[in-house]
């Protein structure tokens, strides 16, 4: 486990854009990519949204949400809505990292901080915003049983395709959808880890992978830009 995790954190680090990203004029966000080793293998920590929110009610993502005044970065805003959301407290993650930010439906750039929890982690969800807690293998967003693509109009009004996962949780006795950002943010970690080639096709160079992956972000945003620009 130990040999794994410091493998990992190596990996991690030489993808960290640190708060390169930081000073784009869009709203922030942030969320946790909460990582466990379970049996040997890596684990990925999701929640489901509550059915009484306004917005994406039912969805799979990882906890976080809109930065606040009082933190510091997006470090901050992902360990406090993870705390607020599932019971994590800060003190429990071992941050490694940030990642290539995107952009969500709302606009807000979206940071995703790559963190260690321990697998012994019970979480205790906070019901007027989660409903349920579960966790996935992280090769899985590599080799899925179950995988399509979406095609959804991005925020910068171009026409795309997104990953849609679905996952047959065994200690749950369910399936869940897992899409959108957070399914974009899923693959992304796994290629970063692992290094190898998916099973399904993907938007990246994969032999210059965070350069790829910083263009692309790059490319949204411009589009982004203009299409607010037109608009004025």
């Amino acid at each position: 486990r130990k040999r794994l995790k410091e493998r990992v954190r190596l990996r991690l680090r030489e993808f960290d854009v640190g708060d390169r990203f930081s000073h784009l004029p869009l709203r922030k966000a942030s969320v946790l990519l909460p990582l466990m080793v379970r049996a040997g293998k890596l684990h990925l920590l999701l929640t489901v949204r509550s059915m009484q929110l306004r917005r994406s009610p039912g969805e799979v993502c990882f906890p976080g949400g809109k930065s606040d005044i009082a933190d510091k970065d997006e470090i901050d805003t992902a360990l406090r809505e993870a705390q607020e959301e599932v019971g994590l407290e800060p003190e429990k993650v071992e941050v490694i990292c940030r990642l290539v930010p995107g952009i969500d439906k709302m606009n807000h750039l979206v940071t995703p901080v790559v963190g260690f929890i321990e697998d012994t982690f019970q979480a205790a969800p906070n019901p007027d915003e989660v409903s349920d807690v579960f966790v996935v293998p992280l090769e899985y967003f590599l080799k899925p049983l179950n995988y399509k693509t979406l095609r959804y109009k991005s925020s910068s009004g171009s026409l795309t395709w997104m990953h849609c996962f679905i996952y047959d949780d065994q200690e749950h006795r369910r399936s869940f959808t897992i899409w959108g950002l957070t399914a974009h943010f899923a693959v992304f970690l796994a290629l970063v880890i692992f290094g190898k080639r998916p099973t399904f096709e993907v938007d990246y160079d994969l032999d210059n992978l965070i350069s790829s992956a910083e263009k692309n972000f790059m490319n949204l945003y411009a589009s982004l830009s203009e299409r607010k620009k037109s608009n004025l």
